[in-house]
């Protein structure tokens, strides 16, 4: 692979990284981010147990190819724009929405979000989403950090006499184990072309 991209993630190699035209680029990049974000959320792709939806998926994806500050200015601008009312959740909607949305079942996995973007950016600039195994295993590790405050702040809302693992974890495994693959696959493919045309 060239040795010009290395240490870089997606973002880096699409467009200008000097002066005003970074900070456009970037700012563009922002606003497509949080835009790709809402429309994802409610994407749902029929399955079993439950349908697929693509918000994580899409969360995932823009930490890596956005790396960690960025994606961080990303979802970060996704959240605000979710507290002021907008629906841009899975579940919000006009009678649900904003901040007292944020507050119910889905608070902790919001906060998941914030932490598996940073932590996609982070292994993305180390050149983990270059490979399949290492993509996947990075997907895997951001559903993990979604999961845990997700699931910890249901047991808090509703009670751990719940069943809490029922309701919030494994009716979307095998979802997000198709998610993973498809990642694992995704990524890989487009660094090789970037390193083809680059090369």
């Amino acid at each position: 692979m060239n040795s010009a991209i290395n240490n870089k993630v997606l973002s880096d190699v699409l467009g200008a990284n000097d002066g005003a035209l970074r900070l456009a680029k970037q700012a563009v990049l922002v606003l497509a981010g949080i835009l790709l974000l809402a429309v994802a959320a409610k994407i749902k792709v029929p399955m079993s147990p439950v349908p697929i939806t693509m918000g994580t998926f899409a969360v995932l994806s823009i930490g890596a190819a956005y790396g960690a500050r960025l994606g961080l200015v990303t979802i970060i601008g996704y959240m605000i724009v979710g507290a002021l009312g907008f629906d841009v959740f899975a579940g919000s909607s006009a009678q649900a929405s904003g901040f007292e949305y944020m507050m119910g079942g889905t608070g902790g996995y919001l906060v998941g979000y914030v932490l598996a973007t940073v932590l996609l950016g982070s292994l993305a600039r180390q050149g983990w989403d270059r490979s399949a195994p290492k993509m996947a295993l990075a997907m895997l590790l951001g559903n993990v950090l979604i999961y845990v405050p997700g699931l910890l702040w249901l047991g808090a809302l509703y009670g751990w006499d719940k069943p809490i693992l029922a309701w919030g974890l494994t009716p979307f495994l095998v979802g997000d184990l198709v998610k993973l693959a498809l990642a694992a696959a995704l990524f890989p493919t487009i660094w090789k072309l970037v390193s083809r045309a680059r090369d």
